[in-house]
């Protein structure tokens, strides 16, 4: 048994953020209900990161509505609302990231479905919060990294700011809502009574840089100062960052200059025995690294460091780690279905509970394919 195994959870969400919540409490054995304009449904459906779709909807996705159903609805249609309010009143959880004031228009606010159910879990995430001269701002991941300061920790110092490759603000503001959620829940299990979980991109963006923010906000405002040479983070001292091979590349986290000159066979790198040098002559000791490091094969660096228990590691590509039997070895990749039978190969859920690893094989829903099913059940 799953561990939210009949707990209903209404996904009025779309695009990437709340449609990841959902996912996640899906793939943990809640019943997520997707609820979608009539025709178009959700916009994700046509939202690309490739040319590459399936069954007429993007990869996107069917990669983050799997294990879902749909009902689709007009929710200004009077006799719609009252369908879908039927399903509030019978729902654990609401989830829904539209931009502030639209759900209220809707009248699926939350202090109008507390109404309705008041033991309801009710999850939303904006772009910046509902206060404040962004509010009415687009809750676009570029937009939320760039604002935060994340753009300017990437890349070398003589670089412009640099995005992050992935929607990072979208999957950890849908990560935050989960956790408020099994949060509001587990006290629901104790008092009864639902709640209110909120999250923007924009807080969980800074969040994910608390302990660099941290430190700027205790140090008299002193910004971080990104190295010019393989820069891998804004305040970490030589040697960390991803440096060139003779074949490839080798990544290298924290620990002592000295001794990796000792083990590489460099000794100019010995000559800096004060570890605050590592700081403050970052740069300088990490191009003599860099160049060092060239004059033999990733292999060769590795044989030498992993034994000695200094953290390194390959720098894989997709390819390269597919094919290796520490990937196999994790069972990462499930492959969901749809009725029709086209097929999805994807990522699994990656938490396990009890030793479990949580699979399912359903893929995402076709526009109100459940619609009557769903009807029936609850007597819409």
């Amino acid at each position: 048994m799953k561990p939210l195994e009949g707990i209903l959870v209404l996904d009025f969400s779309q695009f990437l953020a709340g449609p990841w919540a959902a996912l996640r409490m899906a793939d943990l054995g809640a019943r997520v209900i997707k609820i979608e304009r009539q025709g178009t449904g959700d916009l994700c459906r046509q939202l690309y990161i490739s040319n590459l779709e399936l069954d007429g909807d993007s990869t996107l996705f069917h990669s983050i509505n799997r294990n879902k159903r749909s009902f689709a609805a007009d929710l200004k249609k009077s006799e719609d609302r009252a369908g879908v309010q039927k399903l509030v009143k019978a729902a654990d959880v609401l989830i829904q990231n539209f931009r502030p004031g639209v759900i209220e228009k809707l009248g699926f606010h939350y202090d109008a479905v507390r109404k309705i159910n008041p033991r309801l879990v009710y999850g939303e995430i904006t772009g910046y919060g509902k206060k404040g001269p962004w509010r009415d701002k687009p809750g676009q991941d570029l937009l939320a990294q760039s604002l935060s300061g994340l753009a300017w920790l990437n890349g070398n110092a003589d670089q412009p700011p640099i995005p992050f490759g992935l929607a990072t603000a979208d999957m950890f503001a849908g990560a935050y809502l989960v956790q408020g959620i099994l949060a509001c829940l587990v006290r629901r299990g104790k008092t009864g009574k639902g709640g209110l979980v909120e999250v923007s991109l924009l807080e969980a963006v800074l969040d994910h840089q608390f302990e660099v923010l941290t430190t700027h906000l205790n140090d008299g405002g002193k910004l971080p100062e990104r190295s010019t040479v393989n820069n891998a983070h804004a305040y970490l001292a030589a040697p960390y960052g991803i440096y060139s091979t003779a074949d490839g590349y080798i990544a290298l986290a924290m620990g002592s200059v000295t001794r990796l000159g000792e083990l590489m066979g460099c000794e100019a790198l010995t000559q800096y025995t004060d570890p605050n040098t590592w700081f403050t002559k970052r740069d300088e000791i990490k191009r003599i690294l860099a160049h060092h490091l060239r004059s033999q094969t990733t292999a060769h660096w590795l044989s030498i460091l992993e034994p000695a228990d200094v953290w390194c590691s390959d720098v894989f590509t997709w390819t390269k780690l597919l094919q290796h039997e520490a990937f196999k070895a994790l069972d990462m990749l499930q492959t969901v279905r749809r009725t029709n039978g086209a097929t999805l190969v994807t990522t699994r859920c990656p938490i396990r509970v009890d030793g479990e690893i949580y699979k399912c094989g359903l893929g995402a829903p076709r526009v109100g394919e459940h619609t009557e099913e769903i009807a029936r059940e609850f007597g819409l």
